[in-house]
This record gives C-alpha cells, sequence and structure tokens, in this order.
C-alpha cells in the first residue's frame, strides 16, 4: 500500500519561498513517477511539476518554470519542491502523486495514487 507524508506548506508573503517535501513509501518499482499538482479553491486541480525517479527527467507547467524546481533524494525517498518568488495566484492546496512508468504525464487523471495535499499561501 502506497502511503505519502507530506510537509512544507504555510503561509509567505509575495516574493518569498518554501520547499514542500513528499515522502512516498510502500512502493514495488524503482521505474515511477513522481508529480505536484495544486487546486485552488473554486478551480480544477492543475499539473505544476514531475519528476522521474530513475534519471531525474522533469517537466513543469509554464505558469511555474524558472520559478520551482522539482528534485529527488534517493537516500530518504523524497521528492522536493523548491518554489521561488512566489506570488498570491500560487496559493493553493499542493498535492503530491505517483505513477509508474516513465513518462511525464501532466494530467491528474494519470496518477492513480495521491497524497493529502498542503496548503501553501501567498499574502500579498
Amino acid at each position: 500500500q502506497i502511503q505519502f507524508v507530506e510537509s512544507g506548506g504555510g503561509l509567505v508573503q509575495d516574493g518569498g519561498s518554501l520547499r514542500l517535501s513528499c515522502v512516498v513509501s510502500g512502493r514495488t518499482s524503482t521505474n515511477y513517477v513522481m508529480g505536484y499538482f495544486r487546486q485552488a479553491p473554486g478551480k480544477e486541480r492543475e499539473f505544476v511539476a514531475a519528476i522521474t525517479w530513475r534519471g531525474g527527467s522533469t517537466s513543469y507547467a509554464d505558469s511555474v518554470k524558472g520559478r520551482f524546481t522539482i528534485s529527488r533524494d534517493y537516500i530518504k525517498d523524497t521528492v522536493y519542491l523548491q518554489m521561488n518568488t512566489l506570488k498570491p495566484e500560487d496559493t493553493a492546496v499542493y498535492f503530491c502523486a505517483v505513477r509508474e512508468g516513465m513518462i511525464l504525464h501532466t494530467t491528474n487523471n494519470h496518477y492513480p495514487y495521491w497524497g493529502q495535499g498542503t496548503q501553501v499561501t501567498v499574502s500579498s
């Protein structure tokens, strides 16, 4: 059974930084993709970033390119989302998700496993 422990959310001012962490346990393979999605009130869940566990290939939404960085730590079994130059429009609940395979899908229906989410609020 896949389990998630997400952390790192909080309240930050416009232009500030946060780092989200997601520890995933219970996987049976090392061939998978970890992604971050976010959902703001009244909006659909949207793709933010993804990384292949093998190789470390990455994909980003246009809205976060150059500001966010996704990375992974083999030893700690953890994926990180470093968020810099945050804007009020980045305010949302951020979710970690996992799918098997090597394709960096950007739609949430390709990810069967989801964390509980962590709130990020950026004040203006």
